[in-house]
This record gives C-alpha cells, structure tokens and sequence, in this order.
C-alpha cells in the first residue's frame, strides 16, 4: 500500500470560505467544504487540508443540488446531453415522466398524440419499455441525474387502441403489468394527466389498481388533475381518493388556481390540502410564474387571458406572438385563430400572484419548472425556475429565507422521491452542489426572450464533478439514472 506524503492531496476539491446552506431549512453556517470522488468527504474547518484544486467562494453560498420535481426532459436528456436549461440555474437532478406522459412504453406509434408530442417527434418513441429506455439514459450520459416516472396516458396509448373511453378489466391489467416491468427496471412512481383528452376517460376504477401496483414497490403518484380551474376542489378530491385506495404517497403537480374566475381560491386549496394532510402523505409542486404552458387548445382561450403561441405546426412563424395580436391580422376570432394554428403550443397568463405567493409559502410545496425543452419558444421557466425562487421569493417579496427556499428545492423533495444521500450536504451524501452569489442570482429568461441562463450560478457540482462554470457546460457524463432500488427505502 502507498504511503500518502505531506504533498499528496488528500481531496479532489476544496471550497473555502463557503456559506454554507445544508438544504434542511437551518441557518447557514460558514464552512469550508471538501469533495473526494463523487461525495462530500469532509465539512467545517479544513484550513490544513489539501486538495488537488482549492476554489474560494467567500461570500458565496454552497446548497445542494437543486431537485426539478417537474420536467419533461424524457428527450431532452437522451438527446442533449448538456441540458443547458438545467444546469445553469444549479439543477443537478431531473423528475421526467410527468402529467402522465413518458417515452416508454411506445414503440414507433403511428402517430403521437397531444399532449405526447410535447416530448419530441414521433422518431423519438422507440422505447417498448422502460428497460430500453433507462438503457438509453445511461447510454446518453446526461449531464444530470434523472428520476423517472411511468405515465398513464402512456400506457394507455400502449395498452387500448381506443383512448377515448375508460379502460376495460384485461386492458387495465396489461398497464398493470407495464407498470411492474417499469417498477423492476427503476422507474420511482406513476404519473397521470386526466387533464388531457387523451386520458381523460379514466377514472378512479382504472387508476386505483396502476396506483397500487406502483405501491408495492414503494412509488410515488403524481397527478396532473382533472381541472385546475373552477372544479379544482373536486378534482384534488378525486386524486386523494386515488392515492388513498391505492396505498401511495401523492404528489399535486404544479398546483394553481387557474382562469381569473377562480383567483383566490388558493386559500381553500390549501385548507382542503392541510385538512387530508392529517390522514394522508400528500403534498405539492408548482413553479413560480403567472402562466401556464402546454399544448394550445381553444377551449382554454379566454377574452381575459393572454395566450402566448410558442411553436406551431402549421404557422412556425406564429411563435413567440400573442394569440391576439395574430387573430387581429387575421380578422378573427381568437378561437378561431388558436384553431387554426393547431397542433401548436401556448403560454397561458391565467394565474394570479397572490394565488403564487401563498402556496409556494406552504410547508409541503416543491418547485418544479415544468419546463417544455423541446419548445420552439418555452416558457422562460424552462431556464429561469430556481434562481427566480430565491430572488423573487426569498430576497424580494421575503415570503420565507433563503435557507428555505433551498429546502424546498433540494431536501424536500429529496425525501419527497425518496433520493438518497442527495438533497442535503453533509459528510458522505453525493457531492451535488450548487455554489451561488446572493447578491447577483436572479433568473433573467424572460416570456420574449425565454432561452436565457440565469445570473449568480457561479459553480455546479454533480456527482463530484465540476459541470457549470457560471458560464459553460464544462463536462458532460456526470449525471447518473437514479433508478427506483437506488433511491426508495
């Protein structure tokens, strides 16, 4: 065996002088933090200790990772290895398979049904299950750590030749049994978009026994509801029943009070929300800005409510205009304009800021960007979510510190997916870290000019390895799948 001499490193990386925010909610403490290998070796006062490369970030806070619950990166982290979006606001770790849809288990459909496309073109399908494409992930070598989930709407594309109705008995049972191989190859719950035509004919007799095969291997449920507008109290019922009959944890997907009808209704939410959180493990995610984002459909177009195109098929040229801006020029209605644009996308401003406020304050809500990568012109919360939490939220409006605005982006949901040895810096957990200014981080992605890096992500960490200089990607391949057996009790 060597013996290690006085000269010899005994870190990789050494951060002095750090602000360190562990990601519990405590008071940051000033520390020097140290890395070796892909995990966080030593923490406190390292004045003695060698390292092969010292980095001062006096005056800098060092947090976890930031955890995106949300995403729809299914492709993106196949494809773009780099995930730029991601990594430059500090996240280290990605949630795919969202409201219900994921690349697996399609296999070359025919064609790709809304909102499905919102992950790719139909080439982009080739996973017959989930085993194929974790293979692909791992393959890829994406910059971030990815979790996946299983998405209903999903398996119903790949179980019925008719989505229009409800499932029957043997239907249901080969999602079951899609959902047992996805839980064997890794997968960490099941997601469900009702919301959406193409899974709206589901009720609680066809998701109640998915949610409980994905229980018994410990999995999560997360729900893009049924309605998130005036019906919002009965449909969070509807997926309390679900979660309670079906023996999983719940996870509310970007919850809001949509439509100017309804502005306001948060209180009762969050009261109906506190009132079931007595009995059962539910809690929430949502992202902190005033417009929605997905597939444009008319039934959504208000009179009151700005509606920004960001791609479409037929008119390309549309995105990045205002629904009526376009049907002006058209001399049409602004429905009919939106029917003729389809398939195409949208940014729906139907969110109220006080609705915003008050539920990213509650106890139990996560942030998730809900970002669109594939998106000719995406919402600015593809590249902005996080570092917007802390500027807007923390620092500005001071809602809570910023010693909680880091927990509910890194060891909330850490817990939340049962991630271990991430969400928290303490000696041993992996080394995913974000080193940021408190004076300069802000998100600047904005609805005009969306593709934008956020300020003051000065260094991100993954797995031990530098990724983001405040600048550049500056290596690739550090990410890992964090399949279901690596990461749930």
């Amino acid at each position: 065996m060597a013996t290690l001499t006085n000269s010899a490193p005994l870190y990789d990386t050494l951060l002095t002088g750090a602000r360190l925010i562990d990601g519990t909610g405590t008071n940051a403490v000033r520390a020097d933090l140290a890395i070796k290998g892909d995990r966080i070796a030593a923490i406190g006062e390292l004045n003695h200790a060698r390292a092969a490369e010292e980095i001062n970030v006096k005056g800098l806070c060092v947090a976890p990772g930031f955890i995106d619950t949300h995403t729809h990166d299914d492709q993106a982290c196949i494809s773009d290895s780099h995930m730029e979006p991601k990594i430059s606001q500090g996240v280290t770790t990605v949630v795919v398979g969202n409201c219900g849809v994921s690349l697996a288990p399609l296999d070359h459909p025919s064609s790709v049904p809304e909102p499905i496309n919102l992950l790719g073109s139909p080439s982009d399908f080739m996973y017959k299950d989930f085993h194929s494409y974790f293979d692909a992930v791992d393959s890829s070598k994406p910059i971030t750590n990815v979790v996946a989930l299983i998405g209903h709407s999903s398996l119903r594309v790949a179980a019925m030749r008719d989505v229009g109705r409800l499932a029957q008995p043997g239907e249901i049972n080969t999602m079951t049994q899609m959902i047992d191989e996805g839980m064997k190859s890794g997968a960490s719950g099941l997601s469900s978009g009702v919301f959406y035509p193409i899974g709206s004919a589901a009720d609680n007799n066809e998701i109640i026994p998915l949610v409980q095969k994905t229980a018994e291997y410990g999995g999560i449920y997360a729900s893009h509801m049924r309605d998130e507008h005036a019906g919002v109290l009965d449909a969070m019922q509807e997926v309390f029943e679900a979660a309670r009959f079906g023996g999983a944890p719940l996870l509310i997907s970007h919850h809001k009070c949509a439509g100017r009808r309804n502005w306001g209704r948060s209180s009762e939410t969050l009261d109906l929300l506190d009132s079931v959180r007595t009995s059962q493990d539910v809690s929430v995610d949502m992202y902190p800005y005033e417009a929605a984002s997905s597939v444009l459909d008319p039934e959504l177009v208000e009179e009151d409510t700005p509606v920004l195109i960001t791609w479409s098929t037929p008119f390309p040229e549309a995105s990045g205009r205002y629904l009526r801006e376009i049907a002006q020029d058209w001399c049409c209605s602004d429905v009919e304009a939106a029917r003729q644009l389809c398939p195409a996308g949208a940014c729906y401003f139907f969110m109220s800021e006080d609705d915003i406020e008050r539920i990213i304050q509650h106890p139990s809500t996560m942030i998730g960007s809900d970002g669109l990568p594939m998106d000719e012109h995406p919402h600015p919360r593809l590249w902005g979510t996080f570092p917007r939490v802390i500027r807007r939220y923390a620092i500005q409006r001071e809602l809570f510190s910023i010693e909680e605005a880091v927990r509910k982006m890194t060891s909330l949901p850490a817990n939340r997916f049962g991630i271990r040895s991430r969400g928290v810096l303490k000696q041993g957990s992996y080394a995913d870290l974000v080193v940021f200014d408190p004076n300069t981080v802000a998100d600047t992605a904005t609805y005009q000019n969306p593709k934008q890096a956020a300020s003051g992500i000065c260094k991100v960490f993954v797995n031990g390895r530098l990724s983001w200089d405040g600048r550049l990607c500056v290596s690739s391949g550090s990410g890992h799948l964090l399949r279901r057996a690596e990461g749930i009790p």
